[in-house]
């Protein structure tokens, strides 16, 4: 992207690029996650260098929650908080705001939200009411997984009637099963966002 996508009305979300999902050794890594981190730092300067601001969501779960598979959810043991897999990757440079997710066991996909995997009730991070207290109007998104988070991430924005372009390179797919991240890749187009 070039430095004029950006501008002080403009965040750059960067989502969940944390141990477990971008290195080798995480629990639920995300084939090539680590790949993200260069490009996504390079959009991080890009991006302080116009005044946009910067955002970075993270799962932050308790031990002991339904999401994971040990307790009927469908995922390994991932991103308890305070622990090294919920850390972010230690190359990623973190400049801006931190929204957790999946803090009290949710499901947390979305940046914007999260379901109670039992009850499916959902509600909302702070990220709308970050994004609203300073006034941005767009977003661009990267990070991890694209079938997933970032996808969860980029329709809830669109939702919101946000504008989004989403960073096809800064992104990586769990595939569960073969072609997922392309088809996600297909929905968020499809529902307005621009793949740049």
């Amino acid at each position: 992207m070039s430095e004029s996508a950006y501008d002080e009305r403009t965040a750059l979300i960067v989502v969940d690029v944390q141990n477990d999902f971008a290195d080798p050794k995480g629990s639920l890594y995300v084939p090539g996650g680590e790949a993200v981190v260069p490009i996504l730092n390079a959009e991080i300067e890009r991006a302080l260098a116009a005044g946009a601001r910067i955002i970075y969501t993270r799962d932050w779960h308790p031990p002991t929650t339904p999401h994971f598979k040990k307790e009927g959810g469908i995922w390994p043991v991932h991103c308890v908080r305070d622990s090294w897999g919920a850390d972010f990757h230690p190359a990623l440079r973190v400049k801006g705001s931190v929204v957790s997710k999946g803090d009290g066991g949710e499901d947390g996909y979305s940046g914007f939200s999260a379901r109670d995997p039992r009850s499916g009730v959902t509600q909302p991070t702070a990220l709308a009411g970050l994004l609203d207290a300073t006034g941005i109007t767009q977003l661009v998104v990267g990070g991890l997984a694209t079938d997933y988070c970032v996808r969860a991430t980029v329709l809830d924005a669109l939702e919101r009637h946000y504008p989004v372009r989403v960073l096809r390179a800064a992104v990586r797919a769990v595939d569960l099963k073969p072609g997922d991240g392309a088809r996600a890749l297909d929905e968020m187009a499809q529902a307005g966002a621009v793949l740049v």
